[in-house]
């Protein structure tokens, strides 16, 4: 299965979403909110149950947030692919031949133009756009990048899913548990 053929992608916090992850018919999911020593179990634990892992760099505990931390993470781990902020961990993320998502924050039409320079620099394979529930903007970004959109942030309802996919986003990331069980069996 293509990761863009999942509607939902979950987005993990804690240990017990990621017990309901492992336990759930996606195969790929985003570690958030994770310390460096739970890296090695959570991996192992997820190799069994066929699943694969995206890694929010910016969010691992007790890791640096730059290029050696995202090649640690490669090395060390192998996942799917990285999302980040910041450009030198895209840039590590391609060469290292995981996906690489670049998240960008769209606060105002400066951030919006900001983001546009860093995603011509780093060349990312995929964009996650925060907040998720503005369906012009995930719109006006997917033209103008030609990138797939992952839309993040924001998305409470199955109607703010339909909305981010009718718009042009592949995916959606979420940590909210009642849309991963909504969109399981689809």
């Amino acid at each position: 299965m293509d990761i863009h053929c999942q509607k939902i992608i979950p987005a993990m916090k804690t240990m017990k979403d990621f017990e309901k992850f492992l336990s759930s018919r996606y195969m790929y999911g985003v570690l958030l909110e994770i310390h460096i020593s739970q890296l090695k179990s959570v991996f192992h634990y997820a190799g069994q149950h066929g699943k694969k892992l995206i890694v929010h760099v910016d969010l691992i505990q007790g890791l640096s947030h730059d290029e050696h931390g995202a090649e640690y993470l490669c090395q060390e781990f192998r996942p799917h692919g990285l999302i980040s902020t910041r450009g030198n961990v895209i840039i590590k993320a391609k060469q290292k031949k995981v996906l690489a998502i670049q998240r960008v924050f769209l606060l105002d039409s400066h951030a919006l133009e900001k983001s546009y320079q860093l995603i011509e620099k780093t060349e990312p394979d995929c964009i996650e756009v925060i907040p998720g529930a503005m369906p012009h903007i995930i719109r006006e970004v997917k033209e103008r990048t030609n990138k797939p959109i992952y839309a993040g942030g924001f998305i409470r309802t199955v109607d703010d899913v339909e909305r981010a996919l009718e718009a042009g986003a592949v995916s959606v990331t979420t940590s909210n548990k009642d849309l991963w069980k909504h969109y399981e069996g689809h």
